[in-house]
């Protein structure tokens, strides 16, 4: 089976690459399950009820959330009956929503996890063992299983792919926004990259307005940010994976803006 995974989408940007590229790559492609990370859908800051059924609409079969997921409040009237929808897994204990789901896709069942790291973001529950839960949970149903791990530093994340290598079909980064060439299949049968990077604002800064930022660097006031205009981009990355085994066979990382034109 074949998973494509599309990196933070952030604000209108990403949204609008998203309705103008995904079909195209899913024909082009001919993924068996299309995961997108959406916690910066909605402005740079979580994700909406609207959104996130357009997302669907649009063709994920399961969307992941990171550490901006309370950001927008409008995902406590919906999450709980949001069944392709998953936050952070060692979130603290009675945080709404789910850490992990099961999609079924053309009867190949696959699990879905969701970790958030916690060098440089806030001390919540230790994603290793939290994952190591989840793993025994999901190994009594599927062998397929893919984990999004939101983190901000490359040295968490690599360690968590070197810990989980060889029980899930995949460990690939996000929260960093920028994509890491470092993709690969780890010696036991894991496919992995640092981050898969951001589908959003081509001419920001991490899909940001870049005078914003740039101000902030220079004066180190207090400012605004909003999200981007203009030129967007698109991240994401395609796995190829043994159902029988739950083992990677391939990974290719996909980047289309201007200077990387996707071709049919």
């Amino acid at each position: 089976m074949r998973i494509l995974f599309v990196g933070d989408i952030y604000g209108k940007v990403g949204r609008q690459m998203v309705d103008d590229y995904l079909a195209r790559i899913k024909s082009h492609y001919r993924p068996t399950m299309t995961i997108i990370n959406g916690e910066n859908s909605a402005g740079g800051r979580g994700i909406t009820e609207k959104i996130y059924k357009s997302l669907m609409e649009a063709g994920a079969d399961a969307i992941t959330l990171g550490n901006h997921a309370w950001d927008n409040k409008d995902i406590f009237e919906f999450i709980d009956q949001a069944n392709k929808l998953v936050r952070p897994a060692n979130f603290p204990p009675g945080t709404p929503g789910e850490g992990i789901r099961f999609v079924n896709m053309n009867q190949i069942e696959v699990a879905v996890i969701n970790l958030q790291g916690r060098t440089f973001l806030p001390a919540i529950e230790d994603p290793f063992r939290t994952a190591d839960t989840l793993i025994e949970k999901a190994k009594q149903r599927t062998n397929v299983i893919f984990v999004d791990f939101h983190a901000e530093t490359t040295s968490e994340k690599v360690a968590m792919g070197w810990y989980l290598q060889g029980r899930v079909s995949a460990v690939i980064g996000t929260h960093t926004h920028v994509p890491t060439a470092d993709e690969r299949i780890l010696p036991e049968g894991t496919a992995y990259q640092t981050d898969v990077g951001m589908t959003g604002p081509y001419n920001g800064v991490i899909g940001v307005n870049r005078d914003a930022v740039i101000r902030k660097f220079k004066t180190s006031l207090p400012v605004r940010f909003e999200s981007e205009t203009g030129r967007g981009q698109l991240s994401a990355v395609i796995i190829d994976i043994d159902p029988s085994t739950g083992q990677a066979t391939k990974i290719k990382r996909l980047l289309v803006n201007d200077d990387h034109p996707f071709n049919d």
